[in-house]
């Protein structure tokens, strides 16, 4: 550059002492949107008075470096000041910098008799603050740290800002609410300020939301709804329809277009994105209730009691489906013999009949309404049976049934009481012993007597008299005509006893040896309880 065009005079003024051209100027680093003084210092020789001191910058013009005083520099008014005296301080200030402040600055000034420039320039960088988020995106729960990074190595205080408001802390562990924008700026100059860098939480559905109309009518359309909170946001394939727990459908919305009462229940939503909160990844909605209102339907009429006889009473009852419930019953009648046009004969829920007449019989109708309309049930027809006076009697004769019955039943277990009785006094048995006094009995014998007619067979055979081949009166002549000698110890052999119940009336004899033939015989016939045996004795 030609020294020529510019020659800087250093006066100086009374008590400074000097003797040398000489400025000092220092590089600066300077944040875009502060403010910066670039520091210099000058000195002249003895004798020299300062007129005027002022700055230059050099810029690049048509591919040459050419200085240009900063008054002829297109900037904002009070962009460049001027804050050094005319003897020894030659400071610069440059207000809310910008990056065309970047380059090369000279001091120059002039005194009385000469002028001088800095032979070097003070260099000015322009910087941005750099906002760091780590990590950019989080798990909503996670720790997120701020780190604001400045190009210029001066110290400042910096700020937090997201979205506008103020950070407190640098350092936090993420919410869903503190997704935003996020930058720095120097404390006391917020205009100098970091670009904005985004923070992403992202977090498991939240607010999810069923949407439906909660009141149709049969047979008309309904569209259900999901929304959900999310991020990232859920998609069609993360939504579920639910009706009274089960699963019915997927996506975000689900039409029914035929309404019927069997679609009425309790409807909630479910929303998935593959982020969990605490543990849980499926989130559901509230659930919504379905009202399918429709008017009355299946109106049926039961009859209590089922078969009216002619006096008494009987109520009609009328009920229906219906939603909402059926507030209105109307009651017709109409003849079975002729096609006469239905009557009205009543209203309300139940038609009671108190005393029922023939006139009564015939066809009868309930008709049923809600809000939402009316239908009618299917005729039952009533039919009453006249009064059977002889009804009165079957109780009686009933029981008087039941009596004889009861009766029956106790004598015949009493004859069978007595019948057992009787056989087991039958089934005791005497021991008759082979003796000398075959014919003797006892006297002590109870008066069931035992007879027996022993014979004694010689060596050869002999036929057995049994007492079932020989008559009665002929049993008890051989019984008492024939004493077995006590010698024959061979064996007895007992052919025939036969049992005849004895005749309660007649009175009990013993089998005493004593007695007189004729009177045992007499005894013997009427006696029912002796029992006869005729007994053989082989050699």
């Amino acid at each position: 550059m030609d020294n020529s065009i510019l020659i800087i005079l250093v006066i100086i003024s009374p008590g400074v002492w000097s003797g040398d051209w000489r400025v000092t100027l220092e590089d600066e680093c300077a944040l875009k949107g502060t403010s910066v003084v670039i520091k210099c210092e000058y000195d002249y020789p003895l004798g020299h008075i300062v007129t005027a001191a002022g700055w230059s910058k050099a810029l690049y013009v048509d591919g040459n470096w050419k200085l240009f005083p900063l008054s002829q520099i297109s900037s904002p008014p009070n962009h460049f000041t001027y804050v050094g005296n005319r003897w020894s301080d030659c400071k610069l200030k440059i207000n809310d910098v910008q990056h065309s402040d970047e380059g090369h600055y000279f001091f120059n000034f002039v005194t009385t008799l000469n002028r001088w420039r800095s032979k070097r320039s003070a260099h000015l960088s322009v910087k941005e603050l750099t906002a760091v988020v780590q990590p950019s995106t989080v798990t909503e729960g996670d720790f997120v740290r701020l780190t604001c990074v400045s190009g210029c190595l001066t110290p400042v205080n910096i700020v937090w800002f997201r979205d506008g408001q103020r950070v407190p802390n640098p350092v936090f562990r993420a919410g869903r609410e503190d997704a935003g924008r996020y930058y720095c700026a120097v404390l006391g100059r917020e205009t100098a300020r970091s670009a904005s860098v985004a923070l992403s939480v992202q977090y498991a559905p939240s607010k999810v939301k069923l949407s439906m109309s909660p009141s149709v009518v049969k047979g008309s359309s309904v569209t259900f709804t999901c929304s959900s909170d999310a991020d990232p946001p859920v998609t069609q394939s993360g939504y579920s329809l639910y009706k009274d727990g089960h699963v019915i459908s997927s996506g975000q919305t689900h039409t029914i277009s035929d309404i019927q009462p069997s679609h009425r229940g309790l409807y909630s939503c479910q929303a998935w994105n593959n982020i969990s909160w605490r543990g849980i990844a499926l989130i559901n909605s509230t659930e919504v209730q379905l009202d399918v209102q429709y008017r009355p339907e299946n109106i049926s009429i039961s009859m209590d009691p089922p078969h009216v006889v002619e006096g008494s009473s009987v109520n009609l009852s009328c009920s229906s489906a219906a939603n909402p419930a059926a507030d209105n019953y109307t009651w017709y009648w109409a003849s079975v013999s002729s096609s006469s046009s239905l009557i009205q004969v009543g209203s309300g829920q139940v038609l009671s009949l108190p005393s029922v007449e023939a006139s009564h019989t015939g066809l009868y109708l309930c008709q049923a309404r809600n809000p939402l309309g009316q239908n009618n049930s299917t005729e039952v027809l009533l039919a009453i049976k006249e009064k059977d006076h002889g009804s009165q009697s079957l109780p009686i004769l009933a029981g008087f049934g039941v009596f004889v019955f009861v009766t029956l039943l106790l004598l015949l277990l009493f004859f069978w009481l007595k019948k057992r009785t009787r056989a087991e006094k039958k089934e005791t048995v005497y021991d008759l012993r082979l003796s000398g006094r075959g014919s003797s009995s006892s006297a002590s014998e109870p008066s069931n007597s035992v007879y027996a007619n022993i014979h004694a067979m010689p060596s050869s055979p002999a036929p057995v008299i049994s007492a079932q081949d020989t008559p009665p009166h002929s049993q008890r002549k051989s019984h008492h005509e024939h004493d077995v000698p006590t010698s024959y110890e061979d064996e007895v052999t007992y052919s025939t006893v036969t049992i005849k119940a004895r005749n309660p009336s007649l009175p009990h004899h013993t089998n005493n040896s004593r007695v007189a033939p004729d009177s045992r015989f007499k005894a013997g016939e009427n006696d029912d309880s002796v029992i006869y045996a005729s007994l053989a004795e082989s050699s």
